[in-house]
C-alpha cells in the first residue's frame, strides 16, 4: 500500500519562503510520477506543479511560474516543493500525489493520480 506523507507547511509571511517534502513509501519511486496540488477554503483543488519520475520534465501552474520549483530525490523516495515569493493567495492546504508513469512526463489532472497524502497547511500572512 502506498504511502505519501507531506511536511514541510506552517505560517510565513509574504514574501517569505517555504519547502514542503512529500515521502513515499510502498512502492517502488521509479516510473512514478508526482504532482502538487492546493486546495484552498472554498476552492476546488487545483494543479500546482508536477515532475516525471525521472526529473527530465516539469511542469508548473501559471500562477507559480517562477516561483515554485519541484524537484525529487529518487534515492530518498522523496519529492519537494520549494516555494518562493509567497503570497496571501498561496494559503491552501497542498497535498503531494502519485501516479504511474512510463514517460518522461507527468500529469496535471488531478483524476490522473491514484495516491494522495492528507496535505499539509501553507499560510501566507501579509
Amino acid at each position: 500500500q502506498v504511502q505519501l506523507v507531506e511536511s514541510g507547511g506552517g505560517l510565513v509571511q509574504a514574501g517569505g519562503s517555504l519547502r514542503l517534502s512529500c515521502a513515499a513509501s510502498g512502492r517502488t519511486f521509479t516510473n512514478y510520477a508526482m504532482g502538487w496540488f492546493r486546495q484552498a477554503p472554498g476552492k476546488e483543488r487545483e494543479f500546482v506543479a508536477a515532475i516525471s519520475w525521472s526529473a527530465h520534465s516539469t511542469y508548473y501552474a501559471d500562477s507559480v511560474k517562477g516561483r515554485f520549483t519541484i524537484s525529487r530525490d529518487n534515492a530518498k523516495n522523496t519529492v519537494y516543493l520549494q516555494m518562493s515569493s509567497l503570497k496571501p493567495e498561496d494559503t491552501a492546504v497542498y497535498y503531494c500525489s502519485g501516479a504511474d508513469s512510463y514517460y518522461s512526463t507527468a500529469p496535471k489532472r488531478m483524476r490522473e493520480y491514484d495516491d494522495w497524502g492528507q496535505g499539509t497547511q501553507v499560510t501566507v500572512s501579509s
